[in-house]
């Protein structure tokens, strides 16, 4: 099993709890589905349908914990230095800090010339 820091085993590794989730949920949904699938005292218990939503409740109960703990598992923190994935668009040439500027902020396209007071945005044709 993998250790943590400290020495001892991690937390998120242990299959232990969610076992024991799982077999706890089980044995009361097989507990109520016997008892309730009866139908009263006089009749024979139902022990199939019990046993049935047993495996059910066990196999439904871990997968969602096994869903559950594999989304919590943190990101490395290699992950947020400086890899260009998250700048910010406005420090960016031609990013988001340069809409709603002026034309003089704006970097001219190569071979183009800017008519002033033109808007080099195209305009909408249906408005």
């Amino acid at each position: 099993m993998a250790n943590s820091s400290s020495g001892g085993p991690q937390k998120r590794n242990s299959v232990k709890a969610p076992l024991i989730f799982s077999a706890v949920l089980a044995v009361i949904a097989g507990v109520a589905t016997t008892i309730f699938a009866t139908g009263g005292a006089d009749k024979e218990l139902r022990l199939d349908l019990g046993l049935t939503a047993a495996g059910i409740a066990f196999i439904a109960s871990l997968l969602i914990c096994s869903l559950l703990l594999m989304t919590e598992k943190p990101n490395p923190d290699h992950l947020s230095e400086g890899s260009g994935v998250h700048r910010s668009s406005a420090k960016i040439p031609g990013g988001a800090g340069t809409i709603g500027g002026s034309a003089a902020q704006r970097p001219a396209a190569a071979g183009t010339e800017e008519v002033p007071g033109a808007d080099s945005r195209p305009t909408d044709p249906t408005a």
